[in-house]
């Protein structure tokens, strides 16, 4: 958020109130029932307000300024500025769909295992949080295997290091999971995504999906799942613990409404596949 930005932000929506965020308050409190809510930020400041918007009657535009942009670009939300803009003012309410696992919502995806522990050191890597580093990698080299099984939508049981619930193409630091996006009905359980400790390693590094992963269809769908495990391991949503095991999965369908182009609501986002 540059001078420049912020400049350019205050000049395109003159009758807004502007409030600095502060995710130790209560933005809420600031807002009628129906207000127009628009949150210029990275992934982290976004995932926070559309968070706090879920299952109420406020519109949210997107203007994304960070690195990665999961949720904005799995929306097809224009990353240039001025074309966000007036996405914001020209663009249509779309209800989408987020994820909720053990009570606590999330954006991009929900994790068992090991992946989410991955996730949580890669953030707090990115944001120089070092007195955790150390504590951080341990939960990821440390993970175990566990036996899970699956009720609900899908049945099923295994070994696995980690399961992955996705609701976005790509999470934290862009690492690429799954075909599922925000406008779609649905969650997706990312079949590959975190098998072994390497690919975890590697996605997380990379962010690159592996050869037989391209042209992925192999994701499964769900709006309900319920996830239980022996030991119990730790649950994530998004970056942030939600408990252990078991886990209940829901997929919120329109439970947030967000200002979208046209196009956004006739196709889901294009994102790269890396080989």
């Amino acid at each position: 958020m540059t001078p420049e930005i912020e400049r350019r932000l205050r000049d395109a929506f003159p009758g807004y109130r502007v409030i600095e965020f502060d995710p130790r308050r209560d933005f809420r409190k600031q807002l009628t029932p129906h207000a127009r809510v628009v949150v210029a930020g990275g992934d982290g400041t976004i995932g926070f307000v559309a968070r706090a918007l879920a299952d109420s009657d406020r519109t949210l535009g997107i203007l994304s300024l960070g690195t990665f942009n999961n949720f904005a670009r799995s929306l097809g939300v224009p990353e240039d500025v001025d074309a966000a803009i007036e996405a914001v003012k020209n663009g249509r309410p779309r209800p989408i769909t987020i994820g909720r696992v053990n009570g606590r919502a999330f954006l991009e995806a929900a994790a068992v295992g090991m992946f989410g522990a991955a996730i949580e050191l890669g953030e707090a890597a990115k944001d120089l949080a070092f007195g955790q580093l150390g504590k951080k990698l341990s939960a990821v080299t440390g993970a175990r295997p566990f036996q899970y099984v699956l009720s609900g939508d899908i049945r099923g049981h295994g070994r696995a290091l980690s399961l992955v619930f996705v609701n976005t193409p790509s999470i934290g630091a862009a690492i690429a999971v799954g075909d599922a996006t925000p406008i779609d009905p649905y969650l997706e359980l990312s079949v590959h995504a975190g098998e072994s400790r390497t690919d975890i390693l590697t996605r997380l590094v990379t962010g690159r999906l592996r050869e037989r992963d391209l042209g992925l269809d192999m994701g499964l769908r769900f709006t309900s799942l319920r996830v239980e495990t022996r030991p119990r391991v730790p649950v994530y949503a998004d970056n942030l613990r939600a408990g252990l095991t078991p886990a209940e999965i829901k997929a919120e369908v329109g439970a947030l409404k967000v200002l979208l182009p046209p196009r956004s609501a006739k196709a889901k986002a294009a994102q790269p596949r890396a080989r």
